[in-house]
């Protein structure tokens, strides 16, 4: 009995990529703060590249604390997505066609998200990553950091529990 051919290596990321591509281009905000992710595998990271309309603090200068906590928050979601989304993915469960076409599954709400801001965000690219602790039927627990030049020293970090939407719709 012979194995099917495995799909070409390239046809794969191209999926990934479209699938991932829908679903940050689902969210208006993510390209009003103009925020991108990369993808290695199934981990993420997101990218927030510097721009002036960030800036909070001119006198430091310092980025804003709203657009660092919502440049985590949307790390989180979206890392806790596509969690779900690759699952889905790599099984079959999920048509790429129909994810093009905006069928995607919705998204988490937040239920808590508590930020803590370890220094001034510096007048650059933001990077963050975030980690899913616990994703279950109804419940997940993230936790994200946000780091500009060395990941070592994060700039803020954050903690967030959500509701996660039912698989059926």
């Amino acid at each position: 009995m012979s194995r099917p051919t495995p799909e070409p290596v390239q046809v794969v990321k191209q999926r990934r990529d479209a699938a991932l591509g829908a679903l940050v281009g689902s969210v208006p905000y993510i390209q009003f703060l103009g925020i991108r992710f990369e993808r290695r595998g199934d981990e993420l990271t997101g990218i927030m590249p510097y721009s002036d309309d960030l800036i909070g603090n001119p006198l430091l200068p310092a980025l804003h604390g709203g657009a660092t906590a919502a440049f985590l928050e949307i790390t989180s979601i979206i890392t806790l997505s596509w969690a779900n989304l690759w699952a889905d993915l790599e099984s079959g469960a999920l048509d790429i066609a129909r994810i093009e076409d905006g069928a995607l599954p919705r998204l988490p709400k937040t239920i808590d998200f508590t930020v803590d801001y370890l220094r001034s965000g510096l007048p650059r690219d933001a990077y963050a990553r975030a980690f899913v602790n616990r994703s279950g039927r109804r419940y997940a627990s993230v936790r994200v950091e946000a780091w500009q030049d060395n990941r070592a020293r994060p700039f803020a970090q954050a903690t967030a529990h959500f509701l996660m939407p039912s698989r059926d719709g």
